[in-house]
Order: structure tokens, then sequence, then C-alpha cells
């Protein structure tokens, strides 16, 4: 979410991308103001969590921000640390660390394990369903915004608007069954304890170096076939439009913990998406097959209510992340694996 209405016709260097994502506007300074309490990031070394505790520190700078991981990446300390914003080093599977954590009035549970998850179920299980378990009992007096993701959710048809969070759940594949457990558990010690929280089904965040747009745009500069029977529609997020809402969900918790769905509006057409990035990127597609009649689709309706439709529309980050893609620049090379059908990650 970006502060001014003027949007940048491109991104020269990565600190420019995380300046303007990471820049708060004034809905988010005004909930924050109305939430008390520091602000508990638990996992903030993935792909989302440097730019939220970022975007929550300028947001709120008389809060402390503190960022809780086990940072494998060497400079992300460093990082954090020159933006306002503590860290601490920990597994939040340590049961002695996870207690020892500062007792903030808000957190942010980050945390889990996708990629990897069909070869390693167990401990796919242990970091998305057992950890919140620890963590929802651990903090059962502050307010918990749990992200969660929109494969919990059964394939719907592409014309019914997206699955609403009324939907029952029927994940398909272990991480998505994990990813309900972790829904589960939060739930759960929320109805225990009185814990106010909000449940952030996410799906998908677009940055110009990951994310549904940034696969699709690198798969056509490389000549890669994009086969369209996988799956043929998606929901996409600008990254900060997605983080402002989960911080603002801080000030919209609800007194048992509820799913809110977070992504764009559009129900948007794959076929029609590689035909865009391919004109901005100067190159012919090459698809094949025929888009199924459903897909992982979420409706936004509700998020909108509340927070009104995000401030990056479609058109700018088609522009954004081809431009990013043409020029070569830096990538986190972790596919989202949108088109999985059976929920295999």
């Amino acid at each position: 979410m970006t502060a001014t209405s003027v949007l940048p016709a491109r991104f020269e260097t990565v600190e420019d991308l995380e300046d303007f994502m990471t820049r708060p506007d004034e809905a988010l300074i005004a909930d924050l103001a109305r939430v008390d309490g520091d602000i508990l990031i638990l996992g903030v070394a993935g792909k989302m969590g440097p730019t939220l505790a970022r975007m929550a520190k300028r947001a709120a700078p008389e809060k402390r921000v503190i960022g809780v991981a086990r940072f494998s990446e060497p400079d992300l300390v460093a990082r954090l640390q020159s933006w306002g914003i503590e860290t601490i080093k920990a597994d939040l599977m340590d049961a002695e660390a996870l207690a020892a954590l500062p007792k903030c009035k808000n957190v942010i549970f980050m945390a889990g394990m996708k990629f990897g998850a069909s070869g390693n179920q167990a401990l796919t299980w242990a970091m998305n369903t057992h950890v919140p378990a620890m963590v929802a009992e651990t903090f059962k007096d502050s307010r918990i915004v749990a992200f969660s993701t929109g494969n919990v959710y059964p394939l719907v048809d592409v014309f019914q608007g997206g699955a609403l969070e009324s939907q029952p759940a029927e994940p398909r594949g272990e991480y998505a069954m994990s990813c309900l457990g972790r829904e589960r558990m939060f739930e759960h010690f929320s109805r225990k304890h009185g814990t106010p929280g909000r449940i952030f089904r996410l799906n998908y965040a677009i940055d110009c170096r990951y994310g549904v747009l940034y696969d699709l745009a690198s798969r056509i500069k490389a000549g890669t076939v994009i086969d369209l029977s996988l799956m043929g529609h998606v929901n996409v997020i600008w990254q900060g439009d997605a983080n402002a809402q989960a911080l603002r969900c801080l000030a919209h918790t609800t007194e048992v913990t509820s799913p809110i769905n977070c992504s764009g509006p559009e129900t948007l057409s794959l076929r029609w998406l590689v035909t865009e990035l391919a004109a901005r990127l100067g190159v012919e597609p090459k698809l094949v097959g025929a888009e199924p009649s459903t897909a992982w689709l979420t409706n936004t309706a509700q998020a909108n209510t509340l927070f009104g439709y995000p401030s990056v529309p479609l058109g700018a980050m088609l522009d954004w992340v081809a431009d990013w893609v043409a020029r070569g620049e830096v990538a986190y090379n972790k596919p989202t694996k949108f088109e999985a059908r059976t929920g295999a990650f």
C-alpha cells in the first residue's frame, strides 16, 4: 500500500522497490494508533516478513517492532535493525525459547512450511500445526493475526466469484491439511482463552522478485511452454497491500478468531495474464491446454469492506514485474507452484 496516489513507472533497485512497498498509508497509521502495545512478528525471515516488519515500524514508529526467526540469511538481521526493528534469533519449535520471548500485546504469526512439504510430511505438520498450538498457548493474552492460505478451500467454479470465508474447508494434500490444522489450533485456543485474532487467508502476494506474475513472466522470457490445463485462473494482490491488510487486522480482530480472505478482487484469466506479460516482454508466448472450470479462488468482499480496494492495480503489477524480469533483476527463485491442483508442494 502506498501513501501517494502517484505510482512509479518502474523500480530501478531493490531499495526502491522495498521503500515503495513499505510506505504506510493514513488508514494503516490510524489503525495501528488504535491498537495498544508493541508488535511481535514470528517467522519474520520469510518472503513477506521483512517488508511487513518495516511497514509496521514506519506506520507506528513509537511501538517496538520485534522480529523472531532462525535467521539463516546472513545479512537480514542487520537490514532489519537498520530499519529500527529489533531481532531475536529463536527456533519456535523450542518451547523454552518460545516462552522466553517478550509477551507483546500484538502478534503476527508468519511461520510455516510449504515448499518441500510433500517430501517431509512430519516436519510440515509440526511446523504448521504443533508450533501454532504452542504459540497460541504462549501468547494467549495477545491479539494474534495468523497467516494462512486459500489452499484450505476446495477448488471452486471460476464463475462463482471465489470462495467466501463461510465456505467449508476442503483441503487437498497434506500441506493444506496441515494449514487447516494451524487454523484449528488458533481457533481452539482462542475459544479456550478468549484470545482475539484473525486467520489471514492469503493468495497470492505479488513482489517483483517472486509470485505468480514473476513465475509467468520468467517462463515467458525463457520460452517455456505454459500449460493452462493445470490452473487457468488466479487471484493476486500487491505484497504491500497484503502486508497492510495483515497489520490492519490487529485493529479488526474478532473475540473468537475468524478467517478473512486477502487477495485482489478480480478473478484473473491465466491466458490473459500471459498475453499481457508477453506483450510487455516482446515475446510470443507458448500456451497449451484448455483451462479447467475450477480453480483456487477467494472472494475478498469482507476485506474490501473493511480496508477498501487494494491501492496497487493489476496493470501496475504487470508493468513492474515484466520490466523487472526483462532486465534480469534479482529474484528469490522460489516458485509459487500455484498450478499444483493436487496440493502437492
